[in-house]
């Protein structure tokens, strides 16, 4: 497994024998499942459980603990199959959580489970998860590059300064990246001006940096008209509430909350969003015709 699957179905929940971890992420792996929401699912479950939200009749006879490496081998072929307990995981961690009267116990955005980086932390990685036109997602705007890494410059993870520009850098780029079918580590090592000689080396076409930049941008603005259709706005543009309140309890970014609102505001501003819808002026500026 990799890390993200490793913490997911280690660290989350608790589980430290690794051959646990990788027989679990081999199930998933056989039986199609996606080890990050499943492991975030699992874990939601045991924090439901040791809190005392659900019933032991329920559990058929499984010990819902944090750490216990047989139980969590044990859910996630339940959970694959809807069989007995797992039938309730199926749902993920936001259905779980609602099922059990706990909502906001569900570490998810838009449904989606959050991976391994905890936005107290990282504070651009924050704006980009509750931004993300599908959810808690990572890889929509990895801002963990500067923030963590230094590419393409170091800047301060603890901060919400400036973190509005870097993930609509990355969010935009990212879309060029897929578009291009190309795996997002690419960004590593290479930029926006390495993408425009590459796609004009390709198709011929004087392509500029500047215009690789509106591609993604164009991009990601459709996908948000998309889920607007759906019924998303800025009131889906959040995070846990916990996340917001909740002390990050140790580690470098001890003491820790994200100030998401201060963030999102600037975000939008930069978009040429309301309420986290585009403008008709910034649909048009984009040349996207609905």
């Amino acid at each position: 497994p990799e890390y993200e699957s490793i913490w997911a179905l280690g660290n989350d929940t608790g589980v430290m024998d690794l051959g646990a971890v990788i027989k679990a992420n081999h199930i998933c792996d056989k039986l199609g499942m996606d080890p990050i929401s499943l492991g975030s699912t699992i874990a939601c479950a045991m924090e439901l459980n040791e809190k005392g939200y659900i019933k032991e009749e329920e559990l058929q006879g499984i010990d819902l603990k944090f750490g216990n490496a047989a139980a969590l081998v044990e859910l996630v072929e339940k959970t694959a199959y809807k069989d007995g307990f797992g039938k309730y995981l199926a749902l993920g961690s936001k259905k779980l959580a609602e099922k059990f009267g706990a909502p906001d116990l569900s570490m998810s955005v838009k449904g989606l489970e959050m991976p391994a980086y905890d936005p107290r932390a990282i504070k651009g990685i924050g704006l980009n998860y509750a931004t993300a036109n599908r959810g808690g997602c990572h890889v929509t705007g990895y801002t963990v590059a500067p923030e963590v890494v230094g590419i393409p410059e170091k800047i301060d993870p603890l901060s919400p300064e400036g973190k509005a520009k870097w993930v609509k850098i990355f969010q935009d780029l990212t879309c060029v990246v897929n578009s291009t079918v190309n795996c997002l580590f690419t960004t590593f090592a290479i930029g926006a001006k390495d993408y425009a000689e590459l796609l004009s080396a390709v198709t011929g076409w004087n392509i500029s940096e500047e215009e690789i930049m509106k591609i993604g941008e164009r991009i990601y603005n459709l996908e948000r008209v998309m889920i607007n259709k759906l019924g998303f706005d800025g009131k889906d543009d959040v995070l846990p509430k916990r996340l917001l309140k909740e002390k990050m309890p140790e580690g470098a970014g001890k003491g820790q909350v994200v100030e998401l609102e201060k963030m999102k505001k600037e975000y939008y501003e930069l978009r040429g969003w309301e309420n986290g819808k585009p403008t008709p002026e910034k649909l048009k500026e984009l040349e996207i015709e609905l």
